[in-house]
């Protein structure tokens, strides 16, 4: 792998009204479609193996629900047919775009990794479990990886055994857990009323790699040297705007002109946040590799090894780390883009 792409769809439409979403507690969900300024063709030749660097990790999600645009199957099939893996995040409820995707990238198949979201009394609510089930194993039998994950949240602990029991009975393992964030005041903390003691403890029931690595890492700053930006960036794939992360590092567009070359440059020890928001993408594939030892993989995180969730292909792609396949930066071509920094951000504040 050589790199990672966090690719945002600025859709906000969604058919299930969770009451975490992120979304919903930042007051977006405005039912946004997504208008993509580029064809399908456009965007997989802008994100050629050429200008890329390489084969890429391509994870695609929605501020609403993902699969909701009728161009996605399109832009998913020019992706993969230039050669990279994609992950695709959904609420695992639209059967007819989940059948588009199966169709259109036939011969691909083991390229592509679901993640399906849980939301488990959503799902109930409006009687859609057994479709979400359903669409797990339809693209399972077309030799797709998944993963099953659920938000650990308060309205879920009275049904968490069922979900325990559900999800081995229909995909052979427990889902894996993320912790869950409350950004309503916008502050950072666990959304529980619990203890943070006692929310552990019942998310450790699932004994779920992801949800001791999102725990560990929360809220904990990171001060080593970072590759974002470098060996990953944050895309709009309605734009092509690219960010070295979360909006910081270099601002580009990689999509208006495709025979321009792509600008990579780290973070560096730049970064702001007080935390890792997404630490199980992107440290998990080494974007940090001054953490000793080494942590989990990105794959070996999400993976349920028992219940053989990945393909072959697909383990042997994510249970790597960026320092597989890319060579560190000298101290030399650090201080160089130290000093590209420092100038960028002088230029910015004289535009101020």
């Amino acid at each position: 792998m050589r790199r990672f792409f966090e690719c945002l769809i600025p859709v906000t439409a969604c058919n299930l009204k969770c009451s975490y979403c992120y979304i919903i507690q930042e007051k977006r969900r405005t039912n946004q479609k997504a208008i993509f300024q580029y064809s399908a063709e456009h965007i997989g030749k802008a994100l050629s193996q050429e200008r890329l660097g390489g084969k890429c990790l391509i994870s695609i999600t929605g501020s609403g629900e993902t699969l909701i645009p009728n161009e996605l199957p399109d832009i998913v099939l020019e992706i993969l047919k230039q050669g990279h893996y994609i992950n695709i995040t959904t609420n695992g409820t639209l059967t007819k775009q989940f059948d588009k995707i199966l169709e259109k990238t036939k011969g691909f198949h083991q390229q592509i990794h679901f993640s399906f979201s849980l939301h488990y009394t959503e799902l109930k609510r409006l009687n859609l479990l057994p479709i979400f089930f359903e669409n797990i194993k339809k693209v399972r039998k077309a030799g797709c990886s998944i993963l099953l994950q659920i938000n650990l949240v308060d309205e879920y602990i009275p049904y968490w055994e069922e979900i325990k029991k559900i999800s081995i009975k229909n995909v052979g393992a427990p889902p894996q857990v993320a912790l869950t964030r409350d950004e309503s005041n916008n502050t950072y903390k666990i959304m529980t009323a619990l203890s943070k003691e006692e929310y552990i403890k019942i998310g450790k029931e699932m004994q779920s790699p992801l949800f001791d690595f999102t725990c560990k890492n929360f809220m904990v700053k990171r001060k080593e040297y970072c590759y974002a930006g470098y060996w990953s960036g944050k895309l709009n794939l309605c734009t092509g705007e690219l960010t070295g992360c979360y909006g910081l590092g270099i601002h580009q567009n990689i999509f208006k002109d495709i025979d321009k070359k792509i600008k990579f440059a780290p973070i560096g020890k730049h970064c702001h946040f007080k935390y890792c928001f997404n630490s199980s993408h992107f440290m998990s594939q080494g974007i940090i590799p001054e953490i000793k030892p080494p942590l989990p993989t990105y794959g070996e995180l999400r993976n349920r090894e028992e219940a053989q969730w990945y393909s072959q292909e697909m383990k042997e792609f994510l249970y790597k780390r960026f320092s597989d396949t890319n060579l560190p930066l000298s101290n030399t071509k650090k201080i160089y883009f130290e000093i590209l920094y420092i100038i960028k951000q002088l230029y910015h504040k004289l535009q101020k």
